[in-house]
């Protein structure tokens, strides 16, 4: 798989082979590629936690617990605007609305999305869950390479025939999180991610999301 192939064909899946685990030595594999994404002045801030089995079972069990009883914890950082405005809330509602359309999901349907949105601490079916973690006292630089780890385990996992999910939703319960994976105090989550092998069949798979046009984001500055 060139490249290209790789990012532009990259989705975020939500319907994974539960009966098909990952094994370890791919998984080790896709790290250490990842592990050569930059950072500033080679800092590499990145950690990286992988659960499997019974633990990542228990994981679940924990978060879909408090999803059903509404009890999110405080989120330790704000991953969207706190202040929505046009067009970034345009984008996230035709996102939103599209996913819940391809599966047949209609406004209204509260329960449907809740329980659409509980398959995030299910991990999709996916036989493995990694998360994302940094230190405290790292500033935004070092989650900005944080961001590039997270996107070059991403693309590995694709060359090795895998798919993957990030998932922001797994901060609702960073504590329950943090307390499962084993994390220091320290440390703090930055997302989570569903790894596996993609279902072919899966009507959620076949949703896919737009892009801009290159001029609506792109300037060039200079030159003919």
């Amino acid at each position: 798989m060139n490249v290209a192939d790789a990012i532009t064909g990259r989705q975020s899946t939500r319907a994974f082979l539960a009966d098909k685990p990952v094994p370890r030595e791919t998984i080790e594999k896709i790290l250490k590629v990842a592990g050569r994404a930059p950072s500033g002045s080679n800092i590499q801030p990145w950690h990286v936690w992988v659960l499997t089995g019974e633990r990542q079972k228990a994981l679940t069990a924990a978060c879909m617990a408090r999803h059903m009883a509404n009890d999110e914890s405080e989120r330790e950082y704000n991953y969207y605007p706190v202040d929505w405005r046009a067009p970034y809330i345009d984008r996230r509602r035709e996102c939103g609305w599209g996913l819940y359309t391809t599966l047949g999901i209609k406004k209204g349907e509260k329960q449907a999305m809740r329980q659409q949105h509980g398959r995030n601490y299910q991990f999709f079916d996916a036989p493995a869950g990694l998360f994302f973690t940094i230190e405290r006292e790292m500033e935004l630089g070092s989650w900005y390479d944080c961001g590039m780890f997270v996107q070059s385990v991403m693309l590995a996992a694709r060359g090795e025939g895998l798919e993957t999910c990030p998932q922001v939703a797994f901060c609702n319960f960073h504590d329950t999180v943090m307390e499962h994976i084993g994390a220091p105090a320290d440390q703090m989550l930055i997302c989570g991610m569903s790894m596996g092998y993609p279902d072919p069949d899966a009507v959620a798979n076949s949703f896919r999301t737009t892009r801009l046009e290159l001029g609506e984001y792109a300037t060039f500055v200079g030159g003919d």
